[in-house]
């Protein structure tokens, strides 16, 4: 059974994306700043997964090793979006890929997961080079979305979602990699 996130304090002790060179949490963080928006209750976006942009591509939740789905149901559409190698996966933000090394499986292990309507997200990891981790993976409640999207602060989602210890390292780094602000596609300053 999956469980589901529905507040900050809960994706930081689910240790989704952590710790660096992980990207999981930066890209939780553009998925629901410009991926999506809320409207009535419901997640909408201007872009369709099934066209491939960012990276996505479908997921076919398909029996892992431990005989069982990674998702609860096995006849809805699945896309993901995370994988770097990905085509269409440079059009992500650099703050999402500023810890990737081709070298480091760890850099390139986290994924959002949507269900075709984005009537579902969620978020997981790799266990190895082909299979997700069944005990890392999480649903992500609309609530939590939405309060991720009220965060116009990069720094402080980071803040409240990293672990203590590995924060200043998610900083560090970053500040070496983005040497002054640019403007991804949508026109939306990354510092």
């Amino acid at each position: 059974m999956v469980s589901t996130l529905n507040e900050l304090s809960q994706l930081k002790q689910s240790g989704f994306g952590q710790p660096q060179p992980r990207h999981g949490l930066n890209l939780l963080y553009w998925f629901a700043q410009e991926y999506i928006s809320v409207r009535n209750g419901k997640i909408v976006s201007s872009y369709s997964p099934e066209d491939g942009d960012f990276g996505f591509h479908r997921y076919y939740n398909r029996i892992e090793d431990d005989d069982d789905r990674l998702l609860p149901s096995r006849n809805l559409l699945y896309y993901e979006v995370g994988n770097l190698n990905a085509r269409g996966a440079d059009k992500l933000p650099g703050y999402v890929r500023a810890s990737y090394s081709p070298g480091d499986p760890d850099s390139n292990k986290d994924r959002v997961i949507v269900c075709q309507g984005f009537s579902r997200v969620y978020v997981t990891e790799h266990s190895d080079q082909k299979q997700f981790d069944s005990s890392r993976t999480y649903r992500v409640s609309l609530g939590l979305l939405q309060i991720i999207r009220n965060m116009s602060n990069q720094k402080q989602y980071l803040e409240k979602t990293a672990n203590t210890q590995e924060k200043d390292v998610m900083f560090t780094e970053q500040r070496h990699v983005v040497t002054a602000p640019e403007e991804n596609s949508w026109g939306c300053t990354i510092l």
